[in-house]
């Protein structure tokens, strides 16, 4: 494939990516939903340009959306986990043991969240105090039914890539010639 086809390909998803995350300014349940998707995107990079490419679009995305984004705390999801989660995540399967890529990617999504609440309340200002709802404190909370749907988001990005690769894959390549 001719550097040129990858760098526009690139450039595409970059464009695509960065669209779904200045979305979120717009659609209030959008600062969650949206940086995933753009993650998502990310997986057709893998497939038909490898790991390079996709990280650069990644940091390219990452960048552009604490820059142009007005939601930055969907900014910094992307960054810290939803932008190179979808990437990695071929990676983490090749370990042999499913238990073990499972703890691993529960380890990462749990150690990535509560850096992003950390960054999240130094960079955004916003003040411990007001997460303590009736005595309870209320990250602890959202990180359990994070990981609940953690594992949700995990299985549907199985289920879009396998749908990608025995549906889309070869006719996608076959008349583009990628």
């Amino acid at each position: 494939m001719k550097t040129s086809v990858k760098v526009s390909l690139g450039g595409v998803v970059a464009a695509l990516s960065l669209v779904l995350m200045l979305l979120t300014s717009i659609i209030p349940f959008g600062t969650y939903a949206f940086p995933a998707f753009a993650g998502i995107l990310l997986v057709l990079l893998v497939f038909n340009l490898g790991y390079a490419y996709a990280f650069a679009v990644y940091f390219v995305t990452a960048a552009l959306s604490f820059l142009l984004v007005t939601d930055k705390e969907a900014a910094l999801y992307y960054a810290m986990f939803l932008g190179f989660y979808p990437i990695l995540k071929g990676v983490i399967e090749r370990i042999p043991s499913k238990p073990v890529h499972y703890i691993v990617k529960l380890a990462l999504f749990n150690v990535c969240m509560i850096a992003a609440f950390y960054i999240g309340i130094t960079l955004l200002s916003i003040p411990k105090e007001s997460f303590n709802l009736f005595g309870v404190y209320l990250p602890w909370v959202f990180l359990i039914l994070g990981n609940i749907v953690f594992i949700i988001y995990d299985l549907c990005i199985t289920r879009l890539v396998t749908l990608y690769l025995l549906k889309w894959h070869d006719r996608l390549n076959k008349n583009t010639k990628l």
